[in-house]
């Protein structure tokens, strides 16, 4: 029988949270060189490389990724081995940690979330939002995050191999406070023309969807915020600033969660979601829930 040295599995666990031997060194209160050569035994022990070395950064290998999730499993299972000895606790909830790129608006991750949370299992949901795509993707591929969910594909030349799932497509709604609503829905979408509009940020996805849009109809609107985050848009929709744009799949829930009408639809401003992640088939049963669920029901 092979046996695994678990010692070896830990540093290298560890290294890999932390993203260095220098902060792994820290935390494990071990020297920087018996940390190395504990990683370079568990190689040898397993014939594969599980760290390459990129400028001053460690990056996991396919095998390292691997490996990282079986020691993530391992050593979060020991903790609940000891939890219910000790008799602290049941089972533990099945972790889904989802990043969410400020633009892409909150109710359609609140629908795409919504299936993890009816696996009959516990669930510890961990979100966090941010501005840049980029930052979101980086913690992804460091394994803070098991899923990115976003409003495009992540871009080619990453330096580590990410995959994009794509949940679906839909088109596009247009609302407003009520008295604007009912003026610019005659003649929608030529009375956009002038019409104050709340776009999405200048480098965003769904910022040059809208403008590629604009330039089809002809028209040109007012811009009056230009904004990182959706939810805010929406705000400023119902405190009469000017027209937003959301997902029309999300059409019910913007209504009765703010006081604004439709102004009009666009069909043809498709709008596409999808699931980023470092695997190519996802395991987590929560992030398989989600894209099924995506796929079958919302975007269908």
């Amino acid at each position: 029988m092979e046996w695994l040295n678990y010692h070896h599995l830990l540093y290298f666990w560890v290294v890999a949270k932390e993203g260095s031997i220098a902060r792994a060194s820290g935390v494990l209160r071990l020297a920087h060189p018996t940390i190395s050569s504990q990683i370079h035994e568990l190689e040898r022990a397993l014939g594969e490389k599980l760290f390459v070395r990129k400028g001053r950064n460690l990056v996991l290998t396919d095998a390292g990724r691997t490996a990282f999730r079986y020691a993530d499993e391992i050593y979060s299972l020991g903790e609940e081995f000891l939890d219910t000895i000790r008799g602290r606790g049941g089972g533990r909830p099945i972790r889904l940690a989802v990043g969410v790129p400020d633009v892409v608006a909150k109710t359609i991750v609140r629908r795409i979330l919504e299936p993890a949370f009816r696996l009959g299992e516990e669930i510890l949901l961990v979100c966090r939002t941010h501005r840049s795509i980029e930052a979101l993707l980086d913690d992804l591929a460091a394994h803070k995050l098991d899923v990115v969910l976003a409003d495009a594909p992540a871009a080619p030349g990453t330096p580590t191999r990410l995959f994009s799932h794509l949940l679906g497509e839909c088109g596009t709604s247009f609302f407003a406070a009520p008295e604007l609503a009912r003026a610019c829905r005659r003649g929608f979408p030529r009375s956009l023309q002038g019409a104050p509009f709340i776009l999405p940020a200048s480098d965003s996805t769904s910022r040059r969807l809208l403008n590629e849009w604009f330039d089809r109809c002809r028209v040109k609107p007012k811009v009056v915020a230009e904004l990182d985050d959706s939810a805010l848009a929406r705000v400023l929709g119902e405190a009469r600033i000017g027209i937003f744009a959301a997902p029309d799949v999300t059409e019910k829930d913007v209504k009765q969660q703010h006081r604004v009408h439709v102004v009009g639809r666009a069909s043809r401003l498709r709008q596409r979601f999808y699931a980023i992640s470092i695997e190519r088939k996802v395991r987590n049963p929560a992030v398989v829930a989600i894209c099924e669920e995506a796929r079958k029901q919302i975007f269908a």
